[in-house]
């Protein structure tokens, strides 16, 4: 470093980047202007993504070499199109393709590099072009763009000499791949017009190296700032498994590679190497643990099992202890439901298995070749998940040790294991607000009648009075023998009535209603109906008379419901009888005892926010899947159209803010079995808790003895 720069100033060159607060001053003589905030912190501060990348395809490898690509290497990078020159290609699944129209090399890379410019330049910091035929180690490229400074015109790769050109010019061979920073990127496009008239090559890499040269006079590097772009030439034949050069290990990319099944064996040797890497990683950091460690004052005895695990949790009170769930390799005796003993089945059976076949497998590392273990059962079996360190089991194993002379011994073996939590991932969501205009949809049938007065005067004191954006639809559902005395005897008219009363009150509001007439109110078919009479961008909230709407649930609807993403399932909170919970003691709970009589009701599935388009495209791939069949349809909800045929996210959560009154519930016999049986359940499982449920036998037990 200059002279200047060792004793602490900058030198020449250099920028001195120490931050500096610019105060506020607002012209008083300027009218004020509003300033419009950007959607996004990132945007505002200037942020970019980190890489983009590019791999070049043709016809011929499309199918082949492509597929290979995005098998094993595309989703490690955060954004990955495939180019090629075909017209209407018929595109592989789980690619993103862009077809140009034009098979010739240099219009291909012409093109491309317009696009890239055109849909990502300003949104990249790097952007790194690869051929098909190429196997690049997506975890280094990445790695390598972290230590680079932006700020400069980077052309890195295989730098490889011009065919009869200067010798001190280089372009980047395509083979191995190539980075290119945004700064150049930006530079270089308003040439690419010019390189495309003026320079003449074969080769799509060599002219594009000689347009950077011409126009910008950069040159192709293999290493940079201290990195260096490590490359591998493939030769014929090569026995993947045995190449232990420290050029192959070191190589962020190797060509060529001419087939598929070359690709994955690539894929896996460096995986294989990688993992290798990592394990002696964990390794080393724990033997640096232990060392600092016994330099402490709680000494060895400080240190923690797992080796570089958080302690497990300990509680300050008995109220924080953490319970362990006892478990077989057949039942688990802490069940979802509540029930004492259930079957061990699905995950928790996977979860099971596995941790017995690591048991195993780690005493077996640990002592052979001295002893061989085999299991014959499992005795007995813990679990509990730590929230600061994760899954933590406790397994008694009857094992069988055999020596190596042949002998064996059963014997009883106590084993401890963690399975730790992984790292944090954030997972990208589409923008939501709380702007957007809800839908409510009701519907209506006789026995609902005592409680719509209650509904419609929630509804208005939470969203007419406080002007929420919120719209309401009902829907009356006639049976046959009422609709054909409505000119007579209309059962809906006090409901009619009412809303009438509302639009009087409030004189900007529309209530419409929908009439149906059918003996199985389906709430699919309902829907279907609903759906028909909406534009496509609706946001609907499927309601049930119980329900006491109220703005804060809204919100959690609008923000939730993602279209084209996620639909959202509330799980409401269902009051228990209060002539069973209370006994006379009191008739209402207070304000402090809010959510505490009563349960999340698990059985129902009435409530529901999701967008009408999204509904619409499940809807359709069910109509295809059950033809003319409409006899389907009453067994199921709008929950199992969009569980079975759609690929959305399905959000199903406790949601406090919906909170119903308790009332005995008609289940209609008329619909599926499953249905109607989830329909009693709900009823039976409402009436109180088990401990009410129990007062009250014991209270009736004493009367009849009395």
């Amino acid at each position: 470093a200059p002279p200047e720069a060792a004793e602490g100033r900058p030198g020449p060159g250099h920028e001195d980047f120490r931050p500096r607060i610019v105060p506020y001053y607002r012209d008083p003589n300027k009218p004020y202007k509003k300033v419009l905030r950007t959607r996004y912190i990132q945007t505002e501060l200037g942020f970019h993504e980190r890489l983009f990348v590019a791999v070049l395809t043709s016809k011929a490898t499309l199918n082949t070499l492509a597929v290979a690509v995005n098998k094993t290497v595309a989703h490690h990078f955060p954004r990955l199109l495939y180019f090629t020159g075909l017209r209407s290609a018929k595109v592989p699944h789980g690619m993103v393709l862009v077809a140009h129209g034009d098979e010739r090399p240099i219009w291909l890379m012409y093109e491309t590099m317009n696009y890239i410019h055109q849909h990502f330049g300003s949104d990249y910091d790097w952007f790194y072009i690869m051929q098909d035929d190429t196997y690049a180690q997506a975890e280094q490229v990445k790695a390598l763009v972290t230590h680079l400074s932006i700020n400069q015109d980077v052309y890195l790769g295989r730098a490889e000499e011009f065919i009869g050109g200067d010798e001190q010019a280089r372009y980047c061979h395509g083979g191995f791949g190539y980075l290119l920073s945004r700064s150049l990127l930006l530079k270089l496009h308003p040439h690419l017009d010019s390189c495309r008239n003026e320079i003449l090559s074969v080769r799509p890499d060599e002219w594009l190296g000689r347009c950077i040269i011409d126009f910008l006079g950069i040159t192709c590097v293999s290493q940079l700032q201290g990195q260096h772009y490590h490359t591998y030439e493939l030769a014929k034949n090569t026995e993947l498994e045995k190449e232990e050069e420290e050029d192959f290990q070191a190589a962020l990319a190797v060509h060529p590679v001419s087939d598929m099944t070359l690709m994955y064996r690539l894929h896996k040797q460096f995986s294989r190497i990688q993992l290798d890497r990592v394990y002696q990683e964990i390794q080393d950091l724990q033997m640096q643990i232990r060392n600092l460690t016994a330099l402490t004052p709680a000494g060895e005895a400080g240190v923690t099992w797992p080796v570089g695990i958080n302690a497990p949790f300990l509680p300050k009170s008995r109220f924080e202890v953490i319970s362990w769930d006892y478990f077989t390799e057949q039942h688990l005796f802490s069940c979802p439901d509540g029930s004492p003993k259930c079957e061990l089945s699905g995950a928790s059976k996977a979860d099971v298995s596995e941790i017995i076949e690591s048991a195993v497998e780690q005493l077996n590392r640990l002592y052979q070749p001295l002893l061989r273990f085999s299991k014959r059962q499992l005795l007995n079996g813990y679990r509990r998940f730590d929230p600061t360190r994760g899954m933590e089991y406790t397994l008694d194993l009857l094992l069988e040790a055999a020596t190596q002379k042949g002998h064996s011994h059963v014997l009883a073996k106590r084993v401890s294991l963690v399975r730790p939590l992984s790292k944090v991932e954030i997972i990208p969501m589409p923008y939501v607000t709380e702007a957007t205009r809800v839908q409510m949809v009701l519907p209506l049938t006789v026995q609902d009648l005592d409680f719509v007065a209650n509904f419609l005067d929630m509804f208005a004191m939470n969203t007419l009075d406080t002007h929420d954006n919120a719209l309401l639809t009902l829907l009356f559902i006639y049976h046959p023998y009422d609709a054909q005395r409505v000119g007579q005897v209309d059962v809906f008219a006090g409901v009619k009535a009412m809303v009438g009363e509302l639009e009087k009150r409030y004189a900007e509001v529309k209530i419409p209603w929908i009439s149906v007439k059918t003996e199985v109110p389906s709430q699919v078919k309902l829907m279907d109906i609903v759906s028909k009479k909406h534009p496509v961008d609706t946001l609907f909230f499927l309601a049930s008379v119980w329900t006491e709407i109220n703005m804060e649930f809204l919100n959690r609807c609008r923000m939730n419901t993602i279209s084209n993403w996620q639909v959202f399932f509330p799980v409401h909170f269902q009051e228990f009888n209060p002539a069973l919970v209370y006994r006379g003691d009191q008739t209402a709970s207070s304000s402090t005892d809010f959510l505490r009589d009563g349960h999340f009701d698990r059985h129902s599935f009435a409530e529901a926010c999701f967008y009408n388009s999204d509904y619409m495209t499940a809807r359709t791939k069910l109509a295809a899947d059950i033809l003319d069949r409409d006899e389907v349809l009453e067994s199921m909800e709008v929950f199992d159209v969009f569980l079975h045929y759609s690929g959305l996210h399905l959000f199903r959560a406790v949601e406090p803010g919906l909170v119903q009154k308790y009332t005995l519930r008609s289940c209609n016999p008329r619909l599926s079995e499953e249905l109607y049986h989830r329909c009693v359940l709900s009823n039976l499982e409402g009436l109180a808790s088990r401990s009410h449920l129990a007062m009250a036998l014991f209270e009736q037990e004493q009367a009849n003895s009395t």
